[in-house]
């Protein structure tokens, strides 16, 4: 009778030793340490607390899979199903302390990201109020990351990789905020120079105890008290020079990169967390979409520098973008179309945009350096004329009312010319707030179309209130009357100025309609409000964003803009006056001069549409009701049904494409040799590689073992790598032909490796 066979016993303590485990998760840690300073979500760094513990949790995953001889794929399948159990559970108590229990913690995360995607996806809004999905994506990083640093370094001996891919994360995310976190970088570079020091100091004991050279614990102690020596110099050095040195080799490295990164956001921010004071992706972007979230975060970093004539006192708001379509929770332009001009070419010809009396504009001339901003915006006020650079157009509706105008190519400075709108009623089609209330409502049907939409949920009963309020106090019933009056009652201590509404929860309101029930907000939030009550009127209005006057000094012009400038506000189209300024921003920040009233100008009584609170009726579908979109344009954004078709079509595609990758076999001329290097290259890729001492038919054969069924073609591509490698002999075509087919099959039954549990040691 034989004897039971014993069960191979795992021993968990790590070659490396304790140590080099805990200086593992700490090099984790410090990446979950940088990522929570940086306050990625709302700004709270409470809601990422937790990463540290996710990141220590992912290495002992990582560790425990190189111990027990899983295999990598193995390992990393297991750890993301175990991190999509456990993330969401930690996730669900920040949120919900009190839900008591792993199920109903699990529950509170999951609902959140549930909420976010039909926000996103479903519900076609901008933005969502949600933030757990935005924790559950930080936390599944970090605990990836750790578990790829723990397998690394335990399950495959190549602590290398593990400090390359958690520094390049720690780096990254160093980089992208204006935190101080040079102590994160000193101790993780501790950790990583310790751990290598320890690696190769095991890695010498080894060498001598296997050559039987002098006492090993000796040397090994001795490189790593010379190591840590070593260590702890360099990082005193480092620090001294980083104190020291005025040369700042690398400050203008992050200059080219971060609007981009700022202009990238713009257009992924709904999907991505909006940072706080940590996150330096906060900063200024004029794209085709503007996002209103719970935060205003500038500095007061100089972003441009505006050279105009001496001794011109006058203060202009510089506009870089303008924007129809309200999304509930941010803005966007319908149907745009970009249009290409040369230098100095007439910007806005063949369009609507341009005044209705040119003659009763001037011309300025004024050039545009950039300091930190970096983006393609190109600034200016009221009506530009001319630029002396190359530009693209961006045209709202069908390439009739200016959305934005981008430099082409490059950002150095350009030089624009524009046409400003003359006050008094010396000029004939000069501003005054006379002519403006008698301006009228004979509005073009492409301006109602664009700039009359109210989409459904946008307007809800505070917003009508304060409507109604407004209309009580305007002197006379023109639509100059209603939007000065709605411009001073924002104005007005009734709202609250605050760059920090993150505690608000504006549940299913949308962003104006939150603003009318809390009445705190900023800019973003004052021009929206407006926006929504004068078009609910039957007034026209648009969503502009540029920066306010900046500090100019009059002798020479100079003007420089700062970050901190930069701002949103409202133009309200009058016929025959074009589009006209209007800032209802409290807490002291609008610097819009007040029109001269200028001679009483008679209104007329017959071409005005009265306006009402009960909103704009469509002309072409009479039977509409009010806040169901009337005019509501396409807009660039992409609804939830080409979402889903495009991603159920990019999982199709994806696996036909996998499934070929292993079906298609080789090309090209086939040889013995290759397609024995083939197979044992993709088994090495799970852990099944050859070793060194194994000959062709022990390794074929121990793959064998693992997969019976694979043995006949194991059997054919060894035999024919033997007779060609050491028999020198010449396969005739029907043994080629076999031993392709061979290679075929074993390059989809080798996949098998993935899921076993005994890797070779």
């Amino acid at each position: 009778m034989s004897a039971p066979t014993e069960r191979r016993r795992v021993s968990l303590a790590p070659d490396e030793g304790w140590l080099t485990l805990a200086l593992t998760m700490l090099l984790a840690v410090c990446v979950a340490w940088s990522i929570n300073d940086a306050q990625w979500v709302l700004g709270k760094v409470e809601l990422t607390d937790f990463l540290p513990l996710v990141a220590v949790l992912g290495v002992l995953w990582g560790f425990i899979g190189g111990k027990v001889g899983w295999n990598r794929p193995l390992t990393y399948l297991l750890g993301a199903v175990v991190g999509a159990l456990l993330v969401p559970i930690v996730v669900g108590f920040v949120l919900e302390p009190r839900a008591g229990g792993l199920g109903p913690w699990f529950r509170v995360a999951s609902e959140s990201a549930v909420n976010a995607y039909l926000d996103l996806a479903w519900r076609n809004k901008a933005l969502t109020q949600e933030y757990g999905h935005f924790m559950l994506a930080l936390g599944l990083l970090v605990w990836g990351t750790g578990m790829f640093a723990g397998y690394a370094t335990f399950g495959r001996h190549r602590p290398v990789n593990a400090i390359v891919i958690t520094g390049l994360l720690l780096l990254t995310n160093m980089v992208i905020t204006p935190r101080d976190q040079i102590w994160f970088l000193v101790i993780y570079t501790l950790a990583s120079l310790f751990i290598l020091v320890r690696v190769h100091a095991s890695d010498e004991r080894l060498t001598w105890v296997r050559r039987h050279l002098g006492d090993p614990s000796g040397v090994s102690s001795l490189y790593i008290r010379g190591g840590a020596v070593f260590a702890v110099l360099a990082i005193l050095g480092s620090l001294v020079l980083t104190a020291t040195a005025s040369s700042a080799p690398l400050a203008g490295v992050w200059s080219d990169v971060d609007q981009r990164l700022i202009d990238l956001s713009q257009g992924l921010q709904r999907y991505l967390p909006r940072g706080g004071p940590g996150a330096r992706i906060t900063g200024v972007s004029f794209g085709p979409q503007a996002a209103i979230t719970g935060r205003w975060v500038t500095d007061t970093s100089p972003a441009l520098r505006i050279q105009l004539q001496p001794g011109d006192v006058a203060p202009y708001y510089w506009r870089a973008v303008a924007y129809d379509r309200f999304d509930l929770s941010g803005w966007s332009m319908t149907d745009n179309v970009t249009v290409d001009r040369t230098a100095d070419a007439a910007l806005l010809d063949e369009t609507s945009e341009l005044p209705p009396a040119p003659e009763a504009r001037r011309t300025i001339t004024f050039s545009v350096e950039q300091l930190d901003f970096h983006g393609s915006s190109i600034f200016s006020p009221d009506v530009p004329s001319t630029v002396d650079r190359p530009t693209r157009l961006t045209l709202v509706g069908p390439g009739q009312y200016l959305g934005a105008v981008d430099v082409a190519g490059g950002s150095a400075p350009y030089r624009v010319s524009a046409l400003i709108a003359t006050t008094g009623d010396e000029t004939p089609g000069a501003l005054t707030e006379n002519r403006l209330r008698a301006a009228g409502q004979d509005y073009p049907e492409l301006v109602r179309s664009l700039y009359l939409a109210v989409p459904d949920g946008a307007v809800g009963p505070d917003t009508l209130a304060l409507l109604d309020r407004v209309r009580d106090e305007v002197r006379q019933n023109t639509p100059f009357d209603l939007a000065r009056a709605t411009e001073q009652y924002l104005r007005s201590g009734a709202f609250v100025y605050t760059t920090d509404v993150s505690g608000v929860d504006c549940g299913d309101r949308s962003i104006s309609e939150c603003f009318a029930h809390f009445r705190r907000g900023y800019c973003q939030y004052y021009a929206s409000l407006m926006v929504m009550v004068l078009r609910t009127a039957g007034v026209p209005a648009r969503f502009v964003q540029g920066f306010l006057p900046g500090d100019r000094d009059q002798a020479t012009g100079e003007e420089i803009i700062r970050f901190s400038n930069s701002h949103a506000w409202v133009e309200v189209y009058f016929p025959g006056y074009g589009w006209i300024p209007f800032d209802p921003t409290g807490g002291g920040l609008a610097q819009l001069a007040r029109l001269p009233a200028g001679a009483p100008v008679p209104i007329p009584s017959g071409t005005p549409r009265p306006f009402t609170t009960s909103g704009v009726r469509d002309e072409a579908d009479p039977t509409r009701q009010p806040g169901t979109g009337a005019g509501s344009t396409s807009s660039r954004g992409v609804g939830s049904g080409p979402l889903i078709a495009v991603g159920v079509l990019l999982s199709i595609a994806i696996v036909l494409l996998a499934f070929a990758a292993y079906r298609r076999g080789p090309r090209g001329i086939v040889t013995a040799e290759s397609a024995y290097g083939d197979i044992s290259r993709l088994a090495a890729r799970f852990g099944f590689g050859p070793r060194p001492t194994e000959t062709v038919y022990e390794y074929t054969g121990s793959l064998a073992e693992v997969l019976p069924g694979a043995r006949p073609e194991l059997e054919t591509v060894a035999q024919a790598k033997v007779e060609v490698s050491y028999g020198r002999r010449d396969l005739g075509a029907d043994r080629l032909r076999s031993v392709v087919a061979a290679q075929r099959r074993l390059r989809v039954t080798l996949l098998r490796l993935l899921f076993r549990r005994t890797r070779r040691r």
